[in-house]
């Protein structure tokens, strides 16, 4: 049995999904509408999280031309104040665990202290250890059945896979993100919903 074949077919694929990433990020920087196309997306989250019972988020901060959740939360968060019954309502931002590369969430807040991890990310500095049960991740790309293309790294699938009980996991990321032949890879677990500026693009229906 010639065991380098194997081989040589998971160098070419991790080779074409490299080049895949990258053109992504190209095409996502180039995007002459952005702006307008994030604006549709911060009402389609904002709609969408209207009557979930979560009171902890955790979501991202934007790099790379992502989409930016955290003005979406943050207006989340001061509409839990107006309710009726009011709620302490909570936004989580990833701090990278470099030992297990995974990620813990720390309360984030408009003005809170930040600094940067390994990676030249704002995380929040010093503030207290949060468990979300609703988890916003960026989309490089995504295709059918909820599947995510990440940067590679990794760190949500770990994360996600130790994670006790798991999150609502929902993907956010712009309309030309969507990758018809995408094949996901063993490793790869679905998320439950995916929200591009067009509205909800998974779960179908």
């Amino acid at each position: 049995m010639d065991k380098s074949k194997g081989a040589d077919t998971s160098s070419t694929a991790t080779f074409l999904k490299g080049q895949l990433r990258a053109a992504l990020i190209e095409q996502r920087l180039a995007m002459p509408d952005r702006l307008a196309r994030a604006d549709l997306l911060q009402r389609v989250m904002r709609i969408w999280l209207v009557g979930r019972p979560d009171t902890v988020i955790g979501a991202y901060w934007p790099i790379k031309g992502e989409f930016d959740p955290l003005p979406a939360l943050h207006r989340w968060k001061e509409d839990g104040e107006l309710l009726d019954e009011p709620q302490r309502r909570r936004i989580g931002l990833p701090v990278v665990d470099r030992v297990h590369k995974t990620l813990t969430f720390h309360a984030w807040y408009p003005g809170c202290p930040m600094e940067n991890d390994a990676f030249d990310i704002p995380k929040p500095k010093d503030t207290e250890l949060i468990v979300p049960t609703l988890l916003f991740v960026p989309c490089l790309g995504y295709s059918a059945g909820g599947y995510r293309l990440g940067y590679g790294g990794g760190f949500y699938d770990r994360t996600l896979a130790a994670l006790e009980p798991r999150p609502f996991t929902v993907g956010l990321g712009f309309g030309n993100g969507f990758i018809d032949d995408f094949e996901p890879e063993a490793h790869d677990l679905p998320l439950d919903a995916i929200l591009n500026d067009n509205g909800v693009v998974w779960p179908i229906g």
